[in-house]
């Protein structure tokens, strides 16, 4: 598959860029998994955008994910997207090439916005639409110590494997949680893609495989 193939399934299945993904209901959530305690549904969210950066390698695409700093005072090193709160006065597409540019150093020039996955409710109120586009080659990161561990990419392929997916549990707050996980070993460092960021991933995955009649 090439990059333009890859660009024009995505375009396919992607959701228009259009603010008004902000006025709408999410279409995932952690709680999907979770039902039974699942919050009052009226509970105000705060918007948020992250980009799911695909980039076109040798032999095939991969995407760009981040560990948070271990300093931060959440999800301290968990696996994310760049991304996060929209500003006042910002559009989704905005806020996800600002926080890239800020968490990663990415330059907006090189990112090329396709379209938007499913708007996707988090555990911790946020109420997250990621933008996915194309990332042009070559690129330099500048990652943020304040926010950012480091930056990794995953193959895309890896990533749209359903037998990746595993459904794990913790206990948090005295109940038992569930979630999606994949565990990418990345050339001897294993990447424990889990929760939210996961969840996304697997929404993405199950427009692309409707594209090709499949399940997911």
């Amino acid at each position: 598959m090439s990059r333009q193939t890859l660009a024009a399934e995505l375009r396919a299945v992607l959701d228009p860029l259009s603010d008004e993904v902000l006025k709408a209901t999410p279409q995932a959530s952690d709680y999907d998994l979770n039902p039974s305690i699942r919050p009052d549904q009226t509970r105000p969210l705060r918007p948020a955008a992250v980009l799911v950066p695909v980039i076109w390698r040798e032999p095939g695409a991969t995407v760009l994910l981040t560990r948070r700093a271990d300093t931060l005072n959440s999800h301290t090193g968990q696996v994310a997207f760049p991304g996060g709160r929209i500003e006042p006065g910002e559009t989704v597409v905005e806020a996800a090439l600002r926080e890239a540019h800020e968490e990663v150093g990415l330059d907006p020039a090189k990112i090329h916005p396709l379209g938007l996955s499913d708007v996707y409710e988090t555990g911790t109120g946020f109420c997250v639409t990621p933008v996915v586009a194309v990332v042009d080659t070559p690129f330099e990161l500048t990652l943020n110590p304040d926010e950012v561990a480091a930056a990794f990419e995953t193959p895309w392929d890896f990533l749209m494997d359903t037998g990746n997916y595993r459904k794990e549990s913790m206990v948090w707050n005295g109940a038992e949680r569930w979630f999606w996980a994949m565990r990418w070993d990345d050339i001897g460092t294993e990447r424990y893609i889990w929760g939210a960021t996961a969840g996304m991933i697997r929404r993405l995955q199950q427009r692309m495989a409707r594209l090709s009649g499949g399940g997911g």
